[in-house]
């Protein structure tokens, strides 16, 4: 049978999504040991799991880009779930870091407006999951702001805040949220889920992707495996099987 008369009877295969959007600790979740990957290994062929992070970004600059990543025309209804993870930039003080700074109240908009824009798209709150910052470890994230001739830019206690306006705006939304600043505190010594004391290390990757899961797993388990297991194709008839 020819590629093109095959592509006519059979319909197109369209995998669901999941659409992971947020600054760098999502757009380094794909390398080794990161808790994208990890979710992309536990969905193979039940899902795509789709990798826009967007490193030193925050949710004034997010929000602008949510639309452009997501339309009706452009397949929401085959999203399975979207995780919005920001706070850690928009978190900087503002005096010494105002690019990235985001002020609390405007932050706790931004995210509120992400969630409403998807909603419009007919992504239902049952699909969105927020995630918080996570702590900060000062001693080694000032060690890497000093490296790069800058002083502290961040506090844990301010990150803090900007955590529990993402719980606070979960709760108002009726999404999901994953509360990772608090999660990770009940370890006393949470320096080790961190690499340099923002970044998230083998550990704490590990750490996002087993509390992720938890979430996740309830929403996308009754999705079907794409395509038959190859030892149920009929080989001599893969027409019947496949298309």
């Amino acid at each position: 049978m020819a590629l093109a008369e095959a592509g006519a009877r059979g319909r197109l295969l369209r995998w669901p999504r999941v659409l992971l959007f947020g600054d760098s600790i999502t757009e380094y979740s794909f390398q080794e040991n990161g808790w994208g990957a990890y979710l992309a290994e536990r969905l193979v062929r039940k899902c795509d799991v789709v990798n826009r992070g967007i490193s030193g970004y925050n949710t004034r600059w997010a929000k602008l880009i949510l639309p452009r990543l997501i339309t009706e025309s452009t397949g929401a209804d085959s999203i399975a779930a979207v995780t919005i993870f920001f706070g850690a930039n928009d978190s900087a003080l503002k005096e010494l870091n105002p690019k990235q700074h985001v002020p609390l109240e405007e932050y706790a908009a931004n995210l509120k407006s992400m969630v409403q824009y998807l909603k419009s798209v007919d992504i239902t709150a049952d699909k969105i999951i927020l995630i918080t910052p996570p702590p900060l470890q000062e001693s080694a994230w000032e060690k890497a702001c000093l490296a790069k001739g800058d002083k502290l830019n961040r506090c844990n206690a301010t990150t803090g805040q900007y955590a529990q306006a993402c719980v606070q705006v979960a709760r108002e939304c009726g999404t999901d949220v994953l509360d990772l600043w608090s999660l990770m505190q009940k370890n006393q010594d949470f320096s080790s889920y961190l690499s340099d004391g923002l970044h998230l290390s083998t550990k704490g990757n590990s750490f996002l992707a087993a509390q992720l899961w938890s979430r996740l797993e309830n929403k996308l388990s009754a999705l079907p495996s794409l395509l038959p297991y190859w030892r149920d194709v009929d080989h001599t008839n893969p027409e019947a099987s496949l298309l």
